[in-house]
């Protein structure tokens, strides 16, 4: 286990969990997921001494990129996304982000791939592609630590909806099946939305869980 600390800000009227990972006692940080008011954000963890080091993107839904654009251009960092993701990020229909009324595009950075290991801020992370909720849904586990990023393929006892462009049931339950019932059960989840769980819970309890 290394010293690893994740706080949280839910935002945007999905009440999307944006979570930033740091070492404990350090000053810089990975967001994961800046759902909205990106300027909020950056102020946010500059006013508790963070500085952003990296962004990173679990899927290209507009309640998970609304404040990507805006805290990139105030802390310089990279964004990272799934390169099955690309298409839908720079789709104004494909990521719902016109239907909710706020048009929104992103450009990675950097696109990732399937059990690529990323060293972020002295972190270890394996992007795990986790197509179904979209085609470039992915996870971000930390395998030092038990700790999963799980976007909205996985949530408490539940799993994304699959009903929008992209999306598939099929894939979701396979990506479950393939990706993260592998995984130990104490590893700890962090959602996109709700509260966070362990695989070990979701194995007993999530009636979507297929093994």
């Amino acid at each position: 286990m290394s010293d690893l600390k994740i706080g949280r800000l839910v935002l945007s009227m999905c009440a999307t969990n944006c979570y930033f990972v740091y070492h404990e006692g350090g000053s810089d940080c990975i967001v994961f997921d800046p759902a909205d008011r990106g300027d909020y954000i950056y102020e946010a963890l500059k006013s508790k001494g963070f500085s952003v080091k990296a962004i990173c993107l679990t899927h290209g839904h507009f309640d998970h990129i609304w404040g990507c654009s805006k805290l990139r251009a105030l802390s310089s960092a990279p964004v990272f996304a799934l390169d099955d993701e690309q298409q839908l990020l720079e789709s104004v229909i494909l990521n719902v982000s016109e239907q909710a009324g706020r048009g929104c595009t992103v450009k990675a950075n950097t696109f990732v791939h399937d059990q690529e290991m990323l060293e972020l801020n002295g972190f270890k992370i394996q992007v795990l592609a986790t197509p179904g909720h979209t085609a470039g849904s992915c996870c971000y586990y930390f395998p030092d630590d038990a700790v999963l990023i799980s976007g909205d393929t996985l949530f408490e006892e539940s799993i994304g909806r699959t009903d929008l462009p992209t999306g598939s049931m099929s894939e979701i339950t396979h990506s479950i099946m393939n990706k993260l019932s592998p995984l130990p059960d104490d590893t700890r989840v962090y959602p996109g939305h709700g509260e966070q769980t362990t695989i070990g819970h979701e194995r007993k309890y999530n009636p979507f869980w297929r093994e």
